[in-house]
């Protein structure tokens, strides 16, 4: 009997030790999931494995909801991707040293459901790139549906009071 309940008691203990919770999945807050995006995604830029591409790589799917993906993923295979830049950072080339380190995620701004984040790279206007990054519950986690960029939408108007 002390074996079986020693048994059981062991058992128990390494259930409960593999067992973890759900915030220790993966990000639980819409911030939290953009800047570990953005933390994987841009430390996987490297500029001596140039055949690496992020997109192919599956662990997206722990950030990015799996349609945006397949939708990225058909339109590579077909050459169909938007502009001549990435998707998630809106630019050709990028020094992920800097990126990762000027990385600011702003607090998300709820829509309904919609978690819309502005996120900042770089720090002088030569090389600061301004990103909204949109995040909907997925299967219970926090994912990225869409990624934009504010060029064209800076600087055409400043805003007036007395407009």
């Amino acid at each position: 009997m002390k074996k079986f309940l020693l048994l059981v008691f062991a058992t128990l203990v390494i259930v409960l030790g593999v067992m973890q919770p759900a915030s220790a999945v993966g990000p639980s807050t819409p911030e939290a999931v953009v800047r570990s995006f953005y933390t994987w995604y841009i430390g996987k830029q490297d500029a001596r494995n140039s055949q690496y591409f992020q997109l192919m790589d599956d662990t997206i799917y722990r950030y990015v909801s799996r349609n945006t993906v397949n939708t990225l993923r058909d339109d590579y295979r077909h050459n169909r991707l938007p502009g001549d830049t990435d998707y998630f950072t809106r630019v050709q080339d990028l020094d992920p040293k800097i990126w990762l380190k000027t990385l600011t995620v702003h607090p998300a701004i709820m829509l309904g459901g919609v978690a819309v984040i502005p996120v900042t790279f770089g720090v002088t206007s030569q090389d600061r790139q301004d990103l909204v990054v949109f995040v909907v519950k997925d299967a219970g986690h926090w994912r990225i549906t869409k990624v934009e960029d504010t060029d064209g939408y800076l600087g055409y108007h400043q805003y007036d009071p007395k407009d």
